[in-house]
């Protein structure tokens, strides 16, 4: 028996007490007047979902909102926790779950938006925007009525301003770029802060400099977070049709995968990040599109001359001196069982809300905060058609931590370096905090796209971007250094574009396979760099460290590719870490330039004390430092939790793959867990996909673990083995496909 209509009446008993979704003011007409339940009931009958074989929904509806409505169904289905987690971060209702140490990441949600600013967004919002947010609601909340088991943490009901802070795809957005540390410690003593300010008499009128900022503290070893994007232009493929490869470096749960059709032009296919009703990095059928994190300098700090006038706080700007924005928000947080609550005040300028302070001066953070331009960018990419379509939404210009490699069917490859870029005056470096109080400093409103950094079918036939500058995203043919302002591109070559260019460089008459197997090339470029120091302090040392005598004869016999029954990757790995947490390592260097310094620049016994402690470690944790690269580098997910446990003596599974930061494309970031003498993966390939446009398109796609994040759905691992064994799987798209594929088919709601 269908459970439709036991269903439709508990949800109906779950909503019956819910207010109705507020709606913004519009023309005054006569309406009908149905309880929540019924609506979101007749909604959900407006919906399909199939689900193929490998658990991925299909979402099937006749106008964009239905879709997500479905989409947010479908998602919560999958891993309702990680959706509510990232909201509870991206709202500032962290702390009610995870404690007071998280305070300050909900203070800096409120320091740029608060939730009546975000009802307020909502409330500006275009009609087409406020429909799809209310969609994005209605899925979230039908789930939870119809799913009464499901207990979330704190949120048991969505909103549709909620959107508004969380506008962005890819991993915590601009705003996580700015340090808690600093927040917590500004903050930390409320208003008595503004005690110490000094009368507004004795504010100078301009500072000649601003400070350096803080020193950053060193950091363990970590896989570099990032993405990679390949476009190959048809006179690169066997097909003659462009291909576009879709790898992002992310933690490995971090997005599933989804496909969503409307009859208003929907049919997007790809990675979305849990909660959100637009696909972050994917395809439709003539247009794909992959972001890579953007390390363009679009954020800045403004050292401000803040000073008490009164009761009142000023900051000068110029020969002004301004009233501060204050304002006081509570947030709770959780203590044990119980829930308490602590005031904050907010400080802001026009420079943006103060995040903390340089030598006692008041230091305010700004960034892209325009949340309607932003989650209207990311909702319409995906209904672009071709290239110019594509560059229309691009327009927008409120992508802005990311790059985006682009390729269409009608054959087009393209490149964008970022996308929101403040026009600045270039004599101010603005890589570091610049002086508040000098007019001069200010944002002068924002770079076209035109003036920005991109590239159009370049005439080697194909581009990349690993994080890395755009100044070698497709070698001769790559945009020129000098044509640009420095703080559009300051981004630093990475080990992962060097091995990019390299297998690139030669790639003909590819196909779907052989681009997977392109971006999975074994070779490990960082470790040329890396050995040969080691080399030349052995061999200049060799009679005092004869236990590396069979180690070091080894390594150089390696040929510098990850392979599970490599030793050889063992050492070199462990050879890394230890010299990248090497406490003499200089602070601020980006992650090639450490292993140049690794390699180039640290002491010569340094070095041969840090291989000879890999060398004894391994022993004493394998039985012999003769262990191969399948016995340390492993997967693991015990459970559907969101912070991984890990187990030696539980079942995982070896992984020939290796660090980005050894310039590996398929990269896999492991790291130990306290008590584990293995690695595993935390992040690193989590959704991959090689696109193939033309008439009909093609693609493959392969997910870390599975779909669902529900240990008990045949989703959760389905596909553990192919990931660690690199077999793709073929993408149903066109209905045809779906229908042949499909193993369950349902109303959301049943």
């Amino acid at each position: 028996m269908r459970k439709w209509g036991v269903w439709i009446c508990i949800a109906m008993a779950a909503l019956a007490g819910c207010r109705a979704v507020p709606e913004p003011a519009e023309a005054t007409t006569a309406v009908v007047v149905v309880s929540e339940a019924e609506r979101l009931a007749a909604r959900a009958q407006r919906v399909s979902i199939l689900r193929d074989d490998f658990g991925v929904p299909h979402i099937y509806a006749k106008t964009d909102a239905d879709a997500v409505f479905g989409l947010l169904y479908a998602q919560a289905e999958d891993d309702f926790p990680r959706i509510e987690r990232n909201y509870l971060w991206a709202i500032g209702r962290l702390a009610e779950v995870q404690g007071e140490t998280a305070l300050a990441s909900d203070l800096r949600a409120n320091l740029y938006m608060t939730q009546a600013e975000a009802e307020a967004a909502y409330g500006a919002a275009p009609q087409w925007l406020r429909e799809l947010c209310r969609a994005f609601a209605d899925g979230l909340n039908f789930y939870l009525a119809t799913h009464p088991e499901v207990k979330p943490q704190r949120l048991t009901r969505f909103e549709p301003w909620m959107p508004f802070f969380f506008f962005e795809g890819s991993i915590g957005g601009d705003i996580e770029s700015v340090p808690l540390e600093g927040i917590a410690a500004f903050y930390a003593r409320g208003r008595a802060v503004e005690a110490e300010l000094p009368p507004a008499s004795a504010s100078a009128a301009v500072i000649a400099s601003a400070p350096e900022p803080m020193a950053a503290a060193a950091a363990r070893f970590a896989e570099p977070s990032g993405s990679n994007g390949f476009a190959i232009a048809g006179s690169r493929t066997q097909s003659g049709h462009a291909m576009l490869l879709i790898n992002p470096h992310t933690s490995l749960f971090f997005r599933g995968e989804v496909h969503v059709v409307s009859e208003e032009g929907l049919n997007a296919y790809g990675a979305v990040t849990w909660g959100q009703f637009f696909v972050y990095q994917g395809f439709n059928e003539t247009t794909g599109w992959m972001h890579t994190s953007s390390y363009a300098d679009f954020i800045d700090e403004f050292v401000q001359q803040v000073s008490r006038d009164g009761a009142a706080l000023k900051y000068r700007h110029g020969d002004e001196l301004r009233p501060i924005e204050s304002f006081d928000v509570t947030l709770r947080y959780r203590d044990g069982d119980a829930l308490r609550s602590r005031t904050f005040p907010v400080y802001r300028t026009h420079q943006g809300p103060v995040t903390h302070a340089i030598d006692g001066r008041w230091t305010t953070t700004r960034l892209n905060w325009r949340p309607v331009e932003a989650l209207s960018q990311s909702y319409l990419r995906m209904k672009a058609r071709d290239h110019a379509g594509f560059r229309e939404v691009m327009g927008i210009r409120a992508n802005s931590s990311n790059n985006t490699v682009f390729a269409d069917a009608s054959g087009n490859i393209a490149y964008f370096h970022g996308n929101f870029m403040p026009r600045r005056d270039p004599a101010f470096d603005y890589s570091k905090p610049v002086d508040g109080s000098n007019p001069r400093s200010d944002w002068q409103g924002l770079h076209e796209l035109d003036e920005m950094i991109t590239l159009l079918n370049p005439a080697n036939g194909w581009l990349q971007n690993c994080n890395s500058t755009p100044f070698t995203a497709a070698l001769e043919s790559s945009p020129k250094r000098e044509d640009y302002p420095r703080y559009m591109a300051p981004d630093a070559e990475t080990f992962r574009a060097i091995h990019a260019v390299r297998v690139l460089r030669d790639a003909k008459q590819l196909t779907l396979d052989g681009l997977i197997e392109l971006a999975h090339d074994p070779e490990l470029p960082a470790f040329e760099v890396l050995l040969p120091g080691l080399f030349t302090a052995y061999d200049h040392d060799a009679r005092n460290w004869p236990q590396l005598a069979r180690p070091i004869s080894l390594l150089r016999r390696w040929d510098r590719k990850v392979a599970l029954d490599s030793v050889a990757m063992t050492l070199a790995h462990f050879y890394g870490v230890a010299m990248l947490e090497h406490p003499a390592l200089p602070i601020g260097l980006s992650p090639l330039a450490q292993v140049e310094w690794a390699g180039r620049d640290s002491r010569a016994a340094d070095r041969l004390a840090a291989f000879a402690r890999v060398v004894a470690t391994l022993g004493r944790d394998f039985g012999s430092w003769e262990t191969p690269w399948r016995e340390v580098n492993r997967y693991q997910r015990l459970d559907g939790a969101i912070e991984q446990r890990y187990d030696d003596s539980k079942p995982s599974l070896p992984v020939p793959m290796a660090s980005g930061n050894w310039g590996a494309l398929a990269a896999f970031g492991a790291l130990p867990a306290e008590g584990t003498r293995r690695i595993y993966g935390r992040k690193g390939n989590s959704f991959v996909a090689a696109v193939e446009f033309g008439p009909r398109l093609r693609a493959k796609t392969l997910l870390a673990g599975g779909q669902s994040g529900d240990p008990a759905s045949p989703h959760f691992a389905d596909q553990s083995e192919r990931y660690a064994s690199r077999q793709f799987k073929d993408v149903a798209f066109y209905r045809e496909d779906v229908e042949r594929r499909t193993r369950r088919r349902y109303h959301p709601g049943e």
